[in-house]
């Protein structure tokens, strides 16, 4: 019988040009005995190996997987052999198809190949595993690259299982007692996969093994650079669990030594790889950073950031950007400390700021570095450069803008367009961080030099001209005086969007923050606005760039959403145009449904749907601002919302989209929506029972709460469906967890809608809320941390929607509630994690209920020490927000009334 290899090798040199028989039969034919897997499995590796055809690629595939369903066992010992076989011309393949046997992004999947392999039997799991070992030390190192990864793949499954506990110390093994270079390099690559891969705390044990291992093949004097290069990438995976090692000094000096010698290797794979640990050192242990900064970190990454090969140069740009960032967070950190009178507990070291005489020339320099033929798309220097000044703005302040402006002044018409447009793109980039008082004189200055470099003749400098006038209407609206600059602004801003693609996305966001900015000084409900007068043209001018077929540089996309955007932000005397706008939404939105049924081809569908998708956001803000004064097309726009979801697949976005316009519709019409809901109930039902889709299904979750709001009373005909199928989908194990908090809350708006009437729901709903009460989450898992203040919110509303909806019957239903009700605001009110939001739903529901059960059995409830702190630290606390203090003084008053 032929070989494995001998089979491979006759399949890879007949190929598979004619097919995927044509390769199922050659390899039959090469070996008549070979079992059915181990065939398909070959011809897998054939298939992949040799074309690039996607049909024979996606039916070798689905072979594969069959292989691995019928017999994982055997498949993967026949894949694990095929890697180890030094005369494969397919090993690599194999090899990568034993990897992914055993591993996957979704976690549902990955525990199912955990397990799957778990049921292998032990002896010959370890066969495999020793196996796998050998195989790093091939002389092939591709293969033994991915090798290192099937380790790491076995090793994650294992390890958290407490098996294969010897893994890490065989390796390091290996490393001490061999002078093969390929199994040094790929040992050490395996060990960096481990560590990016398990769970800190499973790896903390071993971590001095590990770090003297990747410590020792990252020193200067290792003759191999791809040694040394493995080395690197596997300390920087190592950085958080080698805590306790770096908190030692001895330790930690070698460390730092070994990484910035590092840094000046003549290859330049380490160089990268080395101001990479850098940049990962400085976020996780930049407390313990002042002393290396000083003596050697501060000048090796200036000299880096003027480095010739931009990899290096791209690591050296960010690692000063990290340093920023992390004294941003440090700074907020300090603040937020002393707001509740605590000592602080972070230092911020001000590297940035001392550092910047040195960095910042270096930063500006850099953003010239660009080519007219430079991808906007593609990370280069010159981004790279504007990002950290952006970051080191806001962490020096005031620091930067002198030598800024000095650069902008004397680069702003200089004749080379790269000096141009870095003049810009720096004074943009500092319109955050410093204060406001220094900043205006600057940029009143400035705004009449921006506004006529909308007239460059280089594309690259309007784009940065466009973002810089965007930056100047977010951030410092008030140096732009309604009567000089608006309306040559205006028309500098809506020629850019006659001009390329890639200038229109940023002279959109800058109407769309003038649209926000300037109403914020007149109000929305006023008759007119500085923007009033220009309204017309802008619409005008948007609708066109969405005429065009291609939405190349997201033109098409970005204009729409300044549609939405200006529509909200505007006055009411624009009603008029945007009535007008409302017809053109509603032909283009028929039109597309029209032509649905002709669409073909994967591309054309998408940009279809993405059409329908931008046109049923406009519409839905067209309706969210005239309100009731869409009445006169309610009709005709509830027809095609329901047109388009007939015609929409229930996992389609457009569903969600439709259900947003007919939720504003139903807040717009109030009780006038009811002529509506006999025709979409069926699609809002279909909707909230199709689990699948979490996101649809919360839409409709809100809808209901809409229809109950806007209907009142009249809604009480509905809620038996409404309260059956929102209980049913709390009791589901498919429902995403997220849609559950909108049922709670959904809860407190039927109550709130028919009053009285919905003592029949009483009972049954304080029990479910009862139960998602008793829901708590572990201090170190934020995720569940915020899942649960999530669900904390929904319950809260809940309560005070059912508080207050049967203030007006019969108070004493809830009596029995009322001590379950207080014990669980006290567990949310001492919850360090609890949100702002929490703390505003508490101090309100609070005052229901005072409000609600004045005297009685509740005023001891009401004077709980819990309940006077809470009210005070509501009123008093700098972190809160205007509207919790607001309504927590309303709640102090009431229950004051209250235990009179």
């Amino acid at each position: 019988m032929a070989s494995i290899g001998e089979i491979l090798l006759n399949t890879l040199s007949a190929g598979v040009s004619k097919g995927v028989h044509f390769g199922f039969n050659n390899i039959k034919n090469n070996n008549k005995n070979n079992s059915p897997i181990t065939t398909l499995v070959l011809l897998f590796i054939s298939s992949t190996s040799n074309t690039k055809d996607q049909q024979i690629r996606e039916s070798a595939t689905t072979h594969l997987e069959t292989a691995a369903n019928e017999d994982f066992k055997q498949y993967v010992v026949m894949l694990c052999q095929e890697l180890n076989n030094e005369q494969s011309q397919a090993r690599i393949a194999a090899g990568l198809a034993l990897k992914n046997a055993m591993t996957a992004r979704e976690s549902a999947r990955r525990e199912e190949m955990s397990t799957r392999w778990m049921n292998i039997d032990a002896v010959t799991r370890d066969q495999i595993k020793a196996l796998v070992l050998t195989t790093l030390g091939t002389q092939d190192v591709r293969a033994g690259i991915v090798t290192a990864q099937v380790v790491a793949a076995i090793a994650a499954i294992e390890l958290p299982l407490g098996q294969w506990e010897g893994v890490i110390r065989d390796m390091i093994q290996n490393l001490s007692s061999t002078e093969n270079t390929n199994l040094r390099q790929c040992t050490l690559q395996s060990i960096g996969y481990i560590c990016e891969t398990i769970d800190r705390d499973i790896l903390t044990s071993q971590a001095n093994s590990i770090l003297t291992a990747v410590v020792q093949g990252a020193r200067k004097d290792e003759p191999s650079e791809a040694v040394r290069l493995a080395a690197i990438g596997a300390l920087y995976n190592s950085l958080e669990f080698i805590e306790d090692n770096f908190k030692r000094e001895g330790e930690r000096n070698y460390i730092m030594q070994v990484v910035c010698e590092a840094t000046q290797s003549e290859d330049l794979e380490v160089q990268v790889a080395a101001f990479e640990c850098l940049v990962r050192i400085m976020q996780v242990y930049y407390e313990m950073m002042p002393f290396y900064m000083q003596k050697a970190l501060f000048g090796l990454t200036v000299q880096g950031m003027k480095s010739p090969h931009e990899r290096v140069a791209l690591q050296a740009v960010e690692f000063w950007s990290t340093v920023a960032e992390v004294e941003i967070d440090q700074e907020n950190y300090r603040l937020e400390a002393i707001d509740n009178g605590e000592q602080p507990t972070h230092t911020n070291y001000n590297f940035a700021k001392a550092a910047l005489p040195e960095t910042l020339p270096v930063i500006l320099e850099l953003m010239t570095k660009q080519d007219e033929d430079d991808d906007e798309d593609d990370w280069n220097l010159c981004m790279a450069a504007g990002t950290c000044l952006s970051v080191t703005a806001q962490s020096v302040g005031d620091a930067c803008v002198a030598p800024v402006i000095q650069f902008v002044e004397t680069n702003i018409r200089h004749t080379q367009w790269q000096y141009r447009e870095a003049s810009v793109m720096a004074f943009g980039s500092i319109l955050e961080g410093p204060s406001q008082e220094l900043l205006v004189p600057p940029v009143a200055q400035a705004l009449p030099f921006l506004i006529e470099m909308m007239n460059d003749p280089v594309i690259k400098v309007k784009d940065a001209t466009a973002w810089t006038l965007g930056r100047v209407s977010q951030s410092l609206a008030e140096c732009i005086k309604p009567d000089v600059h608006l309306q040559p602004l205006i028309e500098a801003l809506v020629r850019g969007l006659d001009d390329s693609n890639r200038i229109v996305s940023n002279c959109c966001l800058s109407l769309m923050n003038l649209a926000d900015q300037l109403q914020g000084e007149q109000g929305r409900d006023s008759a007119t606005s500085h923007m009033s007068p220009f309204f017309n043209g802008i619409i005008t001018a948007l609708m066109r760039i969405t005429e065009r077929n291609s939405n190349e540089a997201f033109a098409r996309t970005s204009a729409y959403e300044a549609i939405s955007i200006l529509v909200t932000h505007t006055a009411r005397d624009t009603f008029p145009t945007i009535s007008a706008l409302s017809t053109s939404i509603l032909d283009r939105l028929e039109q597309t449904i029209a032509v649905q049924n002709e669409i073909v081809g994967v591309d054309e569908r998408n940009s279809h749907l993405e059409l329908q998708s931008n046109l049923c956001s406009v519409l839905t803000n067209v309706i969210r601002r005239v309100g009731k004064d869409i009445s006169p097309i309610a009709d005709r726009i509830m027809t095609v919302l329901l047109q388009l979801s007939t015609a929409a697949s229930k996992s389609s976005t457009i569903l969600e989209d439709a259900f947003l316009a007919i939720g504003a519709l139903t807040t717009a019409l109030e009780s006038e929506f009811a002529r509506y809901l006999d025709s979409f109930a069926p699609f809002m039902f279909s909707a909230l029972s199709n689990h699948e889709e979490h996101q649809l299904c919360s839409i409709a979750v809100g809808i209901i709460g809409d229809v109950c709001r806007s209907l009142g009373p009249a809604s009480a005909s509905y809620c038996d469906n409404f309260m059956t199928t929102l209980l049913q989908n709390l009791q589901s194990p498919v429902l995403h967890r997220n849609v559950k908090p909108n049922i709670l809350s959904c809860f407190g708006d039927i109550a709130l809608a028919i009053e009285g009437q919905f003592a029949a729901y009483l009972d049954v709903t304080m029990s479910v809320l009862a139960q998602a009460c008793n829901i708590r989450a572990a201090p170190t898992d934020y995720d569940m941390i915020d899942y649960v203040n999530g669900l904390r919110e929904g319950i809260m509303d809940a309560y005070i929607g059912i508080v207050q909806g049967l203030k007006s019957s019969d108070n004493n239903l809830l009596a029995p509630h009322l001590p379950h009700l207080f014990e669980f605001m006290s567990t949310v009110y001492n919850d360090p994690e609890r949100s702002d939001a929490l703390l505003r739903s508490i101090c309100g529901l609070l005052g229901d209920l005072a409000e609600s059960f004045p005297g009685g059995d509740i005023k001891n409830l009401l004077m709980s020490e819990w309940v006077v702190q809470c009210l005070k630290e509501g009123r008093s606390s700098r972190q809160n927000s205007v509207t919790t203090k607001e309504v927590a003084r309303w709640a102090k008053e009431m229950v004051k009334r209250a235990t009179m």
